[in-house]
C-alpha cells in the first residue's frame, strides 16, 4: 500500500483555497457525512485538473504524544486519500503528517483544538 500513497514532492507548497478542509473528531481518522460531502466537492475540482499533483497534510491537536499524533495525522491523510480514490480521483496524491507541529490555532480549548484536527490540500509551487 505504501507505493500507492505516493511520496511527497520536494519544494514549497501552498494551501489550495478552492479545496475544503476536512475536520476530524478527537482521536479519530473517520470521515463523517459532512467530511464526505466536502471530499465529493473536492473530487469534482480535482477531476477538472487531473494533471495537478496534490499533497494531503494530516494534522492533530496538541493532546497526545508527538509520536502518536504523527501516526494519527498520517491516518487522517490516508483516510482522506483513500476516499478521494474511491471517488475516481486520478491526480498524483501524496500524504504527509505534521502531527501537532503546525496548529492553525494555539489557544488551549476545544474550539481551537477542533480547528487543528484536520486534513488539508496543498499544491506545489513550480
Amino acid at each position: 500500500a505504501g507505493e500507492a500513497l505516493g511520496r511527497p514532492r520536494s519544494g514549497d507548497t501552498y494551501l489550495i483555497q478552492e479545496l475544503g478542509i476536512v475536520y476530524f473528531d478527537y482521536d479519530s481518522s473517520e470521515l463523517d457525512a459532512t467530511d464526505q460531502a466536502i471530499l465529493r466537492r473536492n473530487a469534482e475540482w480535482m477531476r477538472q485538473r487531473p494533471d495537478m499533483p496534490i499533497l494531503i497534510e494530516g494534522h492533530c491537536d496538541e493532546r497526545g504524544t508527538d509520536e502518536y499524533n504523527y501516526s494519527l495525522g498520517e491516518r487522517r491523510a490516508v483516510a482522506t486519500l483513500n476516499y478521494l480514490r474511491s471517488l475516481g480521483v486520478t491526480n498524483e496524491l501524496a500524504v504527509r503528517s505534521y502531527g501537532e507541529s503546525r496548529p492553525v490555532c494555539t489557544e488551549h480549548n476545544e474550539d481551537c483544538w477542533q480547528l487543528n484536527r484536520r486534513a488539508q490540500f496543498m499544491g506545489y509551487l513550480e
